[in-house]
């Protein structure tokens, strides 16, 4: 199965301080790669919170990445770039379950968003913070989701 690569510009991991055994972040890290719904992400974090304590940032900021990662496998999204200004996604062979959906939420977004012409779609945002780039992010993914998953429907 392939995997979505995501660029963020943050640090998204489980600190060695969170959890100093390499072993055990690594087995932490096999676990969180495998998770693909929200409930299931939200169930592993409040392990996480009762085995190790408060989540730090960097691992608040990897489970909202993860979650961000099961929509792109869901939308069949093969890149994401995320940054202060806004989101790059670049569609798994440039195709999209539904591609008159998507010219219609494009175009509805007025100068929000818009094609380019190597095909990546561009959604223009003002993220103030880190978590509020993951958060707008995830908020445009699963609207990418909805829209994939109506054809099927």
């Amino acid at each position: 199965q392939w995997s979505p690569t995501i660029t963020t510009g943050a640090p998204v991991t489980i600190p060695e301080h969170y959890v100093p055994d390499l072993a055990l972040r690594m087995q932490l890290y096999r676990r969180l790669s495998s998770l693909q719904t929200d409930e299931d992400i939200e169930s592993f974090a409040a392990e996480m919170i009762d085995r190790f304590g408060p989540l730090p940032d960097e691992a608040r900021l990897l489970m909202k990445l993860v979650s961000i990662k099961a929509l792109c496998i869901r939308a069949h999204v093969d890149k994401l770039e995320v940054g202060a200004k806004g989101v790059v996604v670049s569609f798994r062979g440039n195709s999209f379950a539904n591609p008159a959906g998507l010219v219609r939420f494009v175009a509805g977004q007025g100068s929000d968003a818009r094609v380019r012409p190597d095909m990546r779609v561009v959604f223009m945002r003002d993220f103030e913070g880190m978590t509020d780039r993951l958060e707008g992010t995830r908020v445009i993914m699963r609207t990418l989701v909805g829209i994939a998953e109506k054809k099927a429907a």
